[in-house]
């Protein structure tokens, strides 16, 4: 759910690159449909449509959509994000219905079809936002911090049917159009005030996250439950 751009997209493009059909929907057309190209290009069946996660009807009807096109589902990526960020009724609003309510939704329409495969599964992208207090986006901290406590309760709720639910907490990632692309121009001071919390001194990749989200939906990970994995290149570890 959500995969034109940044971690969505490659999360996707990792999925279909492993030999998976993939099903991604996003607000804006452009940029949905250059990714759904890429998908196509790579041999797989790439279903793509335009959905606004905040709205319940939407999720409705786009979930049994890439059912009917990808032949079922077996795994489920919730990585969109309303990203509030100011401590007001819209920011919190915002957070709320898409961060929060999408997971819960998407996850619900989802389930049935998960049943019916061996090994399903479910990825929610959280954040290290979620881990510690902020000043800047409280609303977008403390809704992703409620997703890693909602991917538990999955966990527990769905291993009756023999699904597992995990999660993966990016810390700051950088990619084309994103957040700190835009702040490395914008906001100089904070781009390399956060560089300098990053041990590896860069910021991460889209592809770094993808490729545990793949691992947590993968076989490999068949033991594992409830877990919130963190990639942030030690991001957390700094002061």
């Amino acid at each position: 759910m959500g995969g034109s751009r940044g971690i969505g997209r490659s999360i996707a493009l990792g999925f279909a690159g492993a030999g998976a059909s993939v099903a991604i929907c996003a607000r804006g057309g452009g940029a949905l449909g250059a990714t759904r190209a890429e998908l196509a290009a790579l041999g797989r069946t790439a279903y793509a449509a335009t959905a606004d996660l905040a709205d319940a009807s939407d999720i409705a009807r786009f979930v049994p959509d890439a059912a009917t096109a990808l032949g079922g589902i077996d795994i489920l990526v919730n990585n969109a994000s309303g990203f509030g960020a100011s401590d007001d009724e819209e920011s919190w609003a915002a957070s709320l219905n898409v961060d929060l309510m999408a997971v819960v939704r998407a996850s619900a329409a989802a389930a049935k079809y998960l049943r019916e495969r061996p090994g399903g599964s479910i990825v929610n992208v959280t954040s290290i936002s979620a881990m510690r207090a902020t000043k800047r986006n409280p609303p977008y901290g403390a809704i992703k911090a409620a997703v890693i406590h909602y991917t538990a309760s999955q966990a527990r709720m769905m291993a009756a049917d023999g699904i597992r639910v995990n999660a993966v907490a990016p810390g700051s990632i950088e990619f084309p159009g994103g957040t700190w692309e835009r702040r490395r121009t914008e906001d100089a001071a904070l781009y390399q005030a956060t560089l300098g919390q990053i041990p590896f001194g860069r910021m991460g990749k889209p592809e770094e996250v993808a490729e545990v989200a793949m691992f947590l939906a993968s076989d490999r990970a068949r033991w594992v439950t409830g877990q919130t994995i963190v990639v942030d290149g030690g991001q957390l570890l700094g002061p």
